[in-house]
């Protein structure tokens, strides 16, 4: 560490002297019986071993260790006294003497030139002049640079016998052991137990098992290329295709589906429980990174064609749209843009079924939530000629395929749509689909997307017609007139189709593709075209249409992602650039993408390599340098100026007389003195890319770069009735009006303008955080499982990972500046009594979290950290802010809790002032009522008593004008009856019937309807009781399954019981006789007998001890009572269990014969459910069951003292031995 400078020396001292004890210790403690192993960071100015290294042929351990162990008293014998600065000195007269600087990366620079361009705005010049290399300098150092990094370690292989890699006859690679050494060979056992003659420095070591398959290169202990290889097959063949190489992600293309995606991966990786590779992981460490930082980022995925770039990158679009996925919904705009993308962008080539033949730019925009809030779309160099020319095996881009197939039968009408075999410009290559793809499909799929990017269907149709116009212009055909060659167009089908579709007169359509108006002074000549001309009129046509409807088609995306006012200049650029390509027929297309990707390599390399290399230089880190292939030379050779191949060719394009020829010649002739161009017979050259060896034709290269368009034509288009054509007309006709500028893009050649948008990429690319990935294709034949080591290795070799491997081992990808660092971490100190200034700040963070000195250094401005370090102080960050926020939060909430007890009280004290204010003038009101009642109380009182005096007379009258009225009717009714009582009874009789009848009637059909109801109420009751009534039934049935079973249960109880008795009578019985018979044979000591065993454990036999029978105290009489009790007891027993039994199996037995349902006792109670009864009778028995086993066992007890004086005792309830 160069502190030199830095004021703080005394810091920077002890740092330097806690690596060195650290490491003299590990020298010390390090076994002697060890493999070699890599540096980890080399403290010398020697350069890191290379990507090849070998095997010496020689090795000596002991000269080794002598070595090492001499090297090491030496060390220790130099002085002690030896400070810092006189180091410093000492280092500084080397530097002096050897004329370099110290920590120099070698001699190889990044070449630049005045006459050289560069996108990098912010690129330093270098100094002038010629800077000698340290190997020239020193021969000392150059000794040391060439010295082998394990020194003759050949028989260490041996002795431990470990796996090597080497080189078979076929040029794989193969495990083996060696067996001997001879010279400069070896012989290799090989795992197959053949051995094979190889040369030493094509042996390489191999690494452990425990190694195999790891996620991560930088984790090999022995990096080469056997090693890499064998590593990404493994995993390859196990289906895991992302790995990880230092910063880089590596992703083999599975050619199949691969369950590694989708919600759950997705929601995996946000909650951060996965850390394996994977582009979700890239994804979502660019988001972290850009909210964290708020700086944007790149993800920027290169390979070659059919590694699966478009793949990768819609995943990665996938995870960022789940992630910042807002309520505005524009994330799924965004990923529907890739269908309709794909669709008019990507196209079956001979390596690759859906390869993009455009480069695009997505810049997904997120606002200060980290929401997406929109995004933007840049395309670069659409290949046009693709639309009009196709090589055997290829296809043309989707849509026209998906047109054809999935078009609706009135679209198909309306376009005069046939099927892709019957058009030109798809039928020229004999390849019409692709296996496993479904057309028709696709393009539903495309007008949903068309629908969700919110573009009209009206210009849907637009487009549908211009693309069958398209497809027309293929079929014009020519027919040739006189000997010149010339030809005028045959006006059929095709001719007068795609004069409808374009909207413009069929005439006028075969006037602009036959001839071409040429300006003679003031007068205008029309001159007839050949068919070589013709042909080119016709295809420029189509492919100006297509080539324009793309790019209209990305504005109209780009109006529908428009981000808006929430933009907020954080940003994710995803870039999905073409590959890499070298076909048997190479163009100008194939020139203009392996040009795109010099510049990316380069990209790649500045901030893998030369930004980071340099920035420890210049940082003063200890370092050593890495070297890495460098591709300025083959920029220059297509850059440079004026004798860069873009400079010559649009030179060449400016001659009206020049061919395709001339500029190849031209070539050779200026640029053949570059190591990266080789000149070939004919128009071909070859171009050394950093990726291989490319041959490319100059056939057609002068007329794509120039990308002509006629008047006659713009003046065609200008005039036809669609819509698009008149836009895309306009457009060129400003173009052209324009003066021509050197600033002006749009006056510039097709190279020249790629060029420019490559810059304008590059500039965009620098001020971003780039995350990079390696796409790799493991075979040429897009199979799944087949893993080709020859063309893998190819495409590692090409990216650059062996050297990613070895400077992210190496090196220190974190970096912060002190001030950023102090001032994130700076609050993780515990002690006060440090400085200020954020480089102290800064180590003394480090030292409170021991971390080793291996893991970081400090530079002039900056703190660099190794992978992974920077998590330790995240992690104790985030705990430390989650402390206080916790602590914040209690505190808040209780000043928030005694804020609301001191509003609640007050608001107390409030409401009881105006609670007694109201209760106040609620008073006063009842007492102001009381008043005025008791007041008007006389009056009111009066006033009742005279409306009741006139109620009662109204009342009296109207009972006395009634009377007179009942007795008026009286008297005239009996007046009439007396005139005429013969006519009044027949008269009377008819109508008292009349009268009386409708009462009859109605009263009888009350009745009725009575009677209804209560008839249709039975039914009911009827149904319900019948419902009832199967539902006891199936009731009762299970009654008498469950009682039968608790019978028979019973039963074998019973039974069981039953033979416990019988065999504890024949017991007691054996017992008895037993004792019997002993009391006849000696009566004079007992009673009863024992056994002879009882004699013989005691004494003779026939002679009797009574000391030895009766010691417990028993005597014979007490034993005779007891077993006399205890036989009296059993029998007891026995009759009782008899007795039970029976009464049981009545009980059980009446259960069952009572009837369903409840019935009535003599006493008018209802008898209880038999299923009550059932419960009852079985709690009766399980109580009595309980209580007998325990008088079983008391019985049991009685007889067993009975018997405790025998040597063996027998159960009686049991069976005898």
């Amino acid at each position: 560490m160069m502190l030199s400078a830095s004021p703080n020396t005394l810091a920077k001292s002890s740092l330097e002297e806690m690596l060195e004890s650290l490491r003299q210790k590990d020298e010390c403690d390090r076994p002697r019986d060890m493999p070699p192993a890599l540096p980890s960071r080399p403290n010398s100015r020697a350069r890191l071993p290379s990507a090849r290294r070998s095997l010496p042929a020689k090795f000596n351990v002991c000269s080794v260790i002598g070595d090492q162990n001499q090297n090491e008293s030496v060390a220790s014998a130099q002085p002690e006294a030896e400070t810092e600065s006189e180091r410093k000195e000492e280092g500084k007269r080397k530097e002096k003497d050897l004329g370099v600087k110290r920590n120099s990366f070698g001699s190889k620079k990044m070449r630049t030139s005045n006459s050289s361009e560069s996108p990098y705005a912010a690129e330093k010049e270098e100094e002038e002049g010629v800077k000698i290399s340290a190997a020239k300098v020193s021969p000392v150092e150059n000794a040391e640079e060439h010295k082998p990094e394990w020194n003759n370690n050949v028989e260490y292989f041996i002795k431990k016998k470990l796996r090597v890699w080497c080189r078979v006859a076929n040029g794989h690679w193969q495990l083996g052991k060696i067996q001997s050494t001879s010279a400069d060979t070896s012989f290799v056992m090989l795992s197959t137990s053949n051995v094979v003659k190889v040369s030493t420095e094509e042996l390489f070591p191999a690494n452990p098992d425990i190694l195999e398959g790891v996620e991560d290169l930088i984790q090999l202990s022995y990096l080469n290329e056997p090693s890499v290889l064998y590593n990404l097959r493994v995993r390859y063949s196990q289906d895991v295709i992302y790995s990880k190489a230092g910063p880089v992600l590596i992703a083999v293309n599975p050619f199949k589906n691969v369950e590694i995606y989708g919600n759950d991966f997705i929601s995996a990786y946000q909650k951060k429980a996965v850390d394996a590779p994977h582009v979700y992981a890239v994804a979502d460490a660019a988001y972290d990174e850009m909210m964290r930082e708020e700086k944007n980022q790149s993800i920027i995925i290169s390979g070659e064609s059919g590694a699966g770039k478009t793949e990768t990158a819609k995943f990665a679009m996938q995870y960022l749209a789940a992630l910042g996925g807002g309520s505005c919904g524009v994330e799924y705009e965004i990923l529907k843009t890739t269908c309709i993308l794909e669709a008019f962008g990507n196209a079956k080539t001979s390596r690759n079924a859906n390869s993009s033949r455009f480069g695009k730019l997505i810049e997904i925009h997120f606002s200060a939530m980290g929401k997406i809030c929109g995004a933007r779309l840049e395309t670069f160099l659409l290949e046009k000629s693709r639309v009009v020319q196709l090589f055997n095996g290829e296809r043309s881009y989707h849509i026209f395929y998906e047109l054809c197939a999935g078009a609706s039968l009135i679209l198909k009408e309306r376009l005069k749509l046939k099927t892709a075999s019957e058009y030109t410009y798809l039928n020229q290559s004999d390849c019409l689909t692709i296996t496993g793809v479904d057309d028709a499909q696709k393009f539903h799929k495309l007008l949903e997307a068309f629908d969700i990017v919110q573009i009209p269907k009206e210009h849907q149709e637009r487009v549908f017609a211009l693309l069958a116009a398209v497809l027309w212009l293929g079929n014009v055909s020519f027919r040739v007139i006189d000997n010149e060659n010339h030809v005028e167009v045959v006006a059929d089908e095709a001719v007068n189709n795609a004069a409808m579709l374009m909207g413009c007169n069929s005439e006028e359509l075969i006037v602009v593709l036959s001839t071409r108006k040429l300006l003679a002074g003031t007068d205008c000549i029309a001159k007839k075209l050949t068919l070589r001309q013709a042909t080119d009129m016709r295809d420029g046509i189509a492919k100006f249409i297509y080539a324009s409807l793309f790019d209209w088609l990305v504005e109209q995306i780009n109006i529908a992602l428009e981000v808006g006012k929430s933009r907020t200049g954080r940003s994710i650029n995803i870039l999905d650039i073409y590959g890499f390509e070298s076909f048997k027929n190479n163009s100008f297309e194939q020139f203009c993408i392996n040009y795109a990707n010099e510049r990316l390599q380069q990209h790649f390399n500045r901030h893998l390599f030369k930004l980071e290399q340099e920035e420890y230089e210049e940082d003063g880190i200890d370092w050593t340098k890495v070297e890495f292939e460098d591709n300025q030379e083959c920029l220059d050779l297509i850059e440079k100026k004026p004798i860069g191949l873009l400079s010559l060719l649009d030179e060449e394009s400016n001659f009206p007389k020049a061919t395709d020829l001339t500029f190849a010649n031209k070539l050779k002739q200026h640029l053949k003195t570059n190591s990266c161009f080789k000149g070939e017979r004919g128009r071909a050259f070859r171009v050394n890319h950093y990726a291989g060896e490319v041959l490319y034709d100059t056939n057609g290269f002068l007329e794509k770069n120039r990308d002509p368009l006629p008047a006659d034509l713009i003046h065609l288009l200008s005039s036809c009735d669609c819509q698009l054509l008149k836009l895309f007309s306009t457009k060129m006709r400003d173009k052209s009006q324009k003066p021509l500028m050197l600033s002006d893009s749009t006056n510039q050649t097709v190279g020249t303008k790629f060029k420019g948008q490559l810059f304008k990429l590059m500039n965009k690319l620098e001020n971003t955080s780039p995350h990079f990935i390696r796409c790799i294709k493991p075979n040429s034949k897009q199979l799944p499982r087949v893993y080709e080591e020859d063309l893998v290795l190819q495409q590692l070799r090409c990216c650059g990972v062996l050297e990613v491997v070895r400077i992210s081992r190496s090196g220190y990808p974190t970096r912060l500046t002190h001030q950023e660092f102090a001032g994130r971490y700076g609050f993780l100190l515990s002690g006060k009594n440090v400085c200020q200034d954020p480089l102290s700040v800064s180590i003394a963070v480090l030292k409170q979290y021991d971390v080793h000195p291996e893991m970081y250094q400090v530079g002039y401005t900056k703190l660099y950290l190794r992978t992974g370090q920077i998590g330790i102080f995240e992690d104790r960050r985030k705990k430390v802010l989650k402390g206080i926020v916790g602590l914040q939060k209690h505190l808040r909430g209780y000043l928030s809790r005694e804020y609301f007890q001191n509003m609640r009280n007050a608001a107390f004290v409030l409401q009881s002032y105006v609670r007694g204010e109201n209760a106040r003038r609620i008073y006063e009101t009842k007492i102001h009522v009381d008043s005025v009642s008791q007041a008007s109380t006389g009056e009111l009182t009066a006033v009742t008593h005279l409306q009741s005096a006139v109620r009662g007379w109204l009342a009296r009258k109207r009972l006395k004008s009634m009377q007179r009225q009942k007795e008026l009717l009286n008297v005239t009714t009996k007046s009439k009856r007396k005139a005429g009582r013969r006519i009044s009874e027949d008269k009377d009789l008819p109508l008292e019937q009349f009268q009386v009848q409708p009462s009859a009637m109605s009263d009888l059909q009350k009745r009725v309807l009575k009677s209804e109801a209560a008839l249709a109420q039975k039914e009911e009751e009827n149904t319900a009781l019948r419902e009832q009534l199967r539902q006891f039934e199936e009731r009762w049935s299970e009654y008498e399954m469950k009682m039968k079973s608790m019978e028979e249960t019973w039963q074998k109880q019973m039974s069981s019981l039953q033979m416990s008795l019988a065999a504890a009578r024949k017991s007691l019985a054996a017992e008895n006789m037993t004792g019997q018979a002993g009391g006849r044979q000696d009566t004079s000591i007992s009673p009863f007998g024992y056994d002879s065993e009882d004699t013989t454990s005691t004494g003779t036999p026939g002679v009797r001890t009574p000391t030895t029978k009766f010691t417990n105290g028993n005597t014979p009489e007490l034993r005779v009572r007891e077993l006399n009790g205890s036989l009296n007891a059993v029998n007891h027993l026995a009759r009782e269990f008899d007795q039970r039994r029976l009464n049981f199996d009545e009980d059980a037995r009446a259960i069952v014969e009572v009837k369903l349902g409840p019935q009535a006792t003599p006493n008018g109670q209802q008898q209880q459910h038999p299923e009550d009864e059932f419960r009852r009778l079985k709690l009766r028995f399980e109580t009595w069951k309980k209580d007998y086993k325990a008088r079983l066992r008391e019985t049991k007890a009685r007889l067993h003292r009975v018997d405790g004086d025998k040597s063996r005792h027998r159960k009686w309830w049991g069976k005898r031995g």
